[in-house]
């Protein structure tokens, strides 16, 4: 297994050797996001109405790269930049499969983009930088442990997400910066199990970069993707002693509306059984596009039953919300 951080592996200054240097510039191109929400949003009492991490420039133009649930279903957007400068900003677009938001100020922000990265170099033992807004106080050396699947009980599902440690405490769309002083990926959350699934160790969750490339022109030019959108149902599940547990219905989500309940297991989907959270998911999105029929097989306190659920788009959904949508 990895060695991780002990004396022998840090430099005086307390970073993994052969870390990127800590050039000013990327510094200043993290900066901070907040956003407030109506509360009448779909995500307002799951996320909150007020809403705060950081954003990396990755543009000239004012083109700021955050983690998608900081800014979506925002009704106002703010960056501040290190002369604690509030600048106002817009949502461009939103992925939810990818976890991936931009947002774009509506004045130049005179700031070096940093450039895109290639996640895939990103191995285990890499040694890597998180950059939070804050200058060179917000930073912390890390080293990457495991790249694996992340499944998400909020139906998300990450098949090469980036664990490091130790942990950045202002994960929330912290940059990731590669050995090549590149962006390898975004922070998305604070985990226990950064090593494996069975063993704990505190740390965090990137989404890597390259998830974000195939649909980066459709969220700059559409505010989503174009690709046809996963089956979505508005269940969060949760693992609990080798089950699958539904541990929340989201309101008027095809869920609910067809009688999925809180506390509810999850035996079955469409007549296969399920084991996981990832296994459940792929599962359902092996079905077809978001709008598919599928049922499932859920026991109930002593009794087996059998639901069938139209699935939707979850980004459909959160556009049902809002009465300024974004044009398609």
């Amino acid at each position: 297994m990895l060695p991780l951080v002990v004396p022998s592996t840090l430099s005086t200054a307390g970073r993994p050797k052969n870390s990127p240097a800590l050039n000013p510039a990327i510094l200043e191109s993290v900066i901070k996001v907040s956003a407030e929400i109506p509360p009448s949003a779909r995500t307002a009492e799951a996320l909150g109405t007020y809403r705060e991490g950081c954003g990396v420039v990755v543009d000239d133009t004012g083109l700021i790269l955050t983690v998608g649930y900081l800014i979506v279903e925002a009704h106002t957007v703010a960056v501040k930049i290190k002369d604690d400068t509030l600048i106002r900003a817009v949502v461009v677009g939103y992925d939810h499969e990818s976890g991936f938001g931009l947002i774009r100020t509506d004045e130049q922000l005179n700031l070096k983009p940093i450039m895109l990265g290639n996640s895939d170099e990103l191995i285990e033992r890499e040694p890597v930088m998180l950059i939070s807004a804050g200058g060179s106080q917000a930073v912390t050396g890390a080293y990457i442990v495991s790249r694996r699947q992340f499944a998400g009980y909020w139906e998300y599902l990450l098949d090469q997400a980036i664990y490091t440690t130790p942990p950045h405490d202002n994960w929330a769309g912290a940059a990731l910066i590669g050995r090549d002083g590149h962006l390898g990926g975004i922070g998305s959350l604070m985990v226990n199990n950064a090593l494996t699934d069975h063993a704990p160790l505190p740390g965090n969750m990137f989404m890597p970069i390259n998830a974000l490339k195939p649909v980066m022109d459709d969220l700059i030019t559409h505010g989503r993707p174009l690709r046809p959108q996963r089956p979505w149902l508005g269940v969060f599940t949760g693992e609990s002693l080798g089950r699958l547990v539904v541990t929340r219905v989201s309101p008027d989500s095809p869920a609910e509306r067809a009688g999925v309940r809180d506390g509810d297991v999850i035996l079955g989907v469409s007549g296969e059984p399920v084991v996981s959270l990832a296994d459940f998911l792929r599962r359902v999105w092996s079905l077809g596009d978001s709008g598919v029929e599928l049922t499932l097989m859920l026991l109930t306190e002593t009794a087996v039953r059998e639901v069938t659920i139209q699935s939707a788009s979850r980004l459909d959904y959160l556009s049902a919300s809002r009465t300024d949508k974004h044009p398609d």
